[in-house]
């Protein structure tokens, strides 16, 4: 797999958990922080769910990182850790993709 400066980590939160906002707000800040360890995070997309539509992507943590290198070091640190009883899948997401917000 081609390594991007977008990372996507999967599995780690259930949607229902993003539907109360200070609850979304707190999982956004929680995310941002850990991943700054690694370098400098550019942005951040966490789609939530809504109500009666299908929403591409939700419950998936993208992650765009200023370097590859960053998303390098965090993707080895993520991969395989656990999360309430879940293990956090990984992936490199297509930068392009990402700012067209295609989740």
């Amino acid at each position: 797999e081609q390594a991007t400066e977008v990372l996507c980590l999967m599995n780690m939160i259930p949607p229902e958990e993003l539907e109360d906002d200070d609850e979304y707000e707190e999982i956004l800040e929680d995310v941002r922080e850990e991943c700054s360890k690694y370098g400098p995070v550019r942005s951040l997309e966490i789609p939530r769910p809504i109500k009666g539509v299908d929403v591409p992507g939700c419950g998936k943590i993208f992650i765009e990182f200023s370097s590859v290198t960053d998303s390098q070091k965090a993707q080895q640190s993520y991969t395989g850790r656990r999360f309430a009883n879940r293990v956090v899948v990984t992936s490199y997401y297509d930068p392009d993709k990402y700012h067209r917000r295609e989740f």
